[in-house]
């Protein structure tokens, strides 16, 4: 530091300083020679120690610095690392080979409304209904959906959602709404009003759903009811509710 070199500096003339008196005094004066050396080594030992006062501890915070950095470079990203690879399970079972990596990056990372839509897809191949060429889901298809991947499928969201999203959080809301659909969409806020006038949201077009983690309790994910409230039914239903088997982590 600019200090320690100032003080080295100092110290140095000091004792250069010192030094021209002292020979003057041996040059103009009767003192013995054993009393001059006396007195240089005394000034010498008094520069030493003010140099290693200033100089070594400076050196050695240097040190100190220097390592911490590099131990936090290698170290911190490190953990990071690790984190993230835990947050997001890679043990994710499926009975048709679905791969749900995906799901489990979106969740993670937020992208709420990424993560409705890859479920929705999911259930449509899942049901079968896309080996039919359609783009939706019968209710009279959900039963075909299998426990093993519906079960992956809830464990994700309710990860990844701290428990407020998932179709067994919806379930929960069926049932205190004694399945009354309206009351079951009020509860979810699936619905809004337009001055006194309260409707369903609108799904298509500017979606009027919110998605994250701000939204009620079983907002997500979400579910078309434009044919019939069927399918929300059969899916909250499903076999796979019927025990807590499916809470359990492969």
């Amino acid at each position: 530091p600019f200090c320690t070199k100032k003080v080295l500096l100092e110290s140095i003339s000091l004792f250069v300083s010192f030094s021209f008196v002292l020979l003057f005094e041996i040059t103009t004066t009767t003192m013995p020679r054993s009393s001059h050396i006396t007195v240089l080594s005394i000034a010498l030992a008094l520069v030493a120690s003010t140099t290693s006062a200033f100089v070594v501890p400076g050196a050695a915070l240097s040190a100190r610095r220097t390592v911490s950095v590099f131990e936090t470079a290698t170290t911190e990203p490190a953990a990071a690392e690790a984190t993230d690879n835990d947050d997001i399970p890679t043990n994710l079972p499926s009975d048709i080979g679905m791969d749900y990596i995906p799901l489990a990056t979106m969740l993670a990372t937020g992208q709420f409304e990424e993560a409705d839509q890859f479920t929705r897809d999911a259930l449509i191949k899942l049901a079968g209904s896309k080996d039919a060429g359609r783009d939706f889901v019968y209710f009279t298809e959900v039963k075909r959906i299998p426990s093993t991947d519906l079960a992956t499928i809830e464990r994700l969201w309710l990860k990844f959602s701290k428990g407020k999203f998932g179709y067994s959080v919806q379930k929960k809301k069926w049932s205190l709404s004694k399945g009354d659909f309206e009351v079951f969409c009020q509860k979810i806020g699936w619905t809004t009003t337009d001055g006194e006038i309260e409707r369903k949201k609108k799904w298509f077009g500017a979606s009027e759903f919110t998605y994250d983690i701000k939204a009620p309790e079983g907002h997500l994910p979400l579910t078309s009811a434009l044919r019939g409230t069927s399918l929300v039914r059969e899916l909250l239903t499903h076999p796979v509710w019927e025990n807590d088997d499916w809470k359990k982590e492969p």
